[in-house]
């Protein structure tokens, strides 16, 4: 498993939202060029970027400050926020974006979003899904920064996309997002018992080493952490072995 360091973009600043909540904001007095020159030093080789405006306002918010990070020998970054058009897909991939991160589109419009995977490759295009967890039931959708609860169950939608050539789906639990609660470990587990085919990307809650290991443990691709690696919970020593090669 791979260990993909968070980098949430403000203003062109680094900071960490509780549960999605532009209210409730933590910033961080580090240059984000500085922050993704420290983890390539690491040996870091993908970096997952959140483009917090873009996603607030539906179009690029932060794409001076990520364009600056690609002009830099950094690692490979899958870039979200904001992204609701074809015309987003071909022009982050062009400046130089390895993957682009599809969120709220994907569960409203899935036929047009299945068309992207199949233009540009399933190498390129990211599903990020966020759900809240019932007490029985397929976990539920939620859309426009989480504000929002799509009638469409997490599985269900995962069928739409059948014969697309998805690849990667990131699912985060917004009920742990930022809180160092740790994993939704059971929630990956069923994931992975009904798509095994699909390299599922874990966020939400990651607090140290152990849930790290847990989640390699039960065959999760990638563990997205932003919170632990910037509050030093995760210390460089720990995260070393998942700063792996792809």
């Amino acid at each position: 498993m791979q260990l993909i360091p968070a980098i949430d973009l403000r203003g062109g600043q680094v900071v960490r939202l509780l549960r999605g909540n532009f209210g409730d904001e933590t910033r961080y007095a580090v240059d984000p060029l500085v922050l993704v020159e420290r983890y390539r030093e690491l040996g870091c080789t993908r970096m997952h970027l959140v483009d917090l405006d873009g996603a607030r306002v539906g179009k690029p918010g932060n794409r001076e400050s990520i364009r600056a990070l690609l002009a830099r020998p950094a690692p490979k970054l899958q870039v979200g926020g904001g992204i609701r058009e074809r015309a987003d897909v071909a022009a982050w991939l062009a400046m130089g974006v390895d993957r682009v991160v599809i969120g709220s589109t994907a569960v409203e419009r899935p036929q047009e979003v299945a068309t992207w995977i199949r233009e540009f490759g399933s190498e390129r295009v990211v599903l990020a899904l966020d759900v809240s967890l019932p007490e029985s039931g397929q976990p539920r959708l939620r859309t426009r920064g989480w504000e929002v609860e799509s009638p469409t169950g997490l599985w269900d939608l995962l069928e739409s996309y059948d014969g697309s050539g998805l690849r990667h789906v990131l699912c985060t639990d917004i009920a742990r997002d930022g809180t160092l609660g740790g994993p939704s470990v059971d929630l990956y587990r069923e994931a992975l018992a009904r798509y095994p085919e699909l390299s599922w990307q874990a966020s939400g809650g990651i607090r140290c080493r152990a849930d790290l290991e847990i989640l390699s443990e039960i065959g999760v691709a990638a563990a997205i952490s932003g919170r632990a690696l910037l509050d030093g919970s995760l210390t460089e020593e720990e995260i070393l072995p998942f700063l792996r090669s792809e």
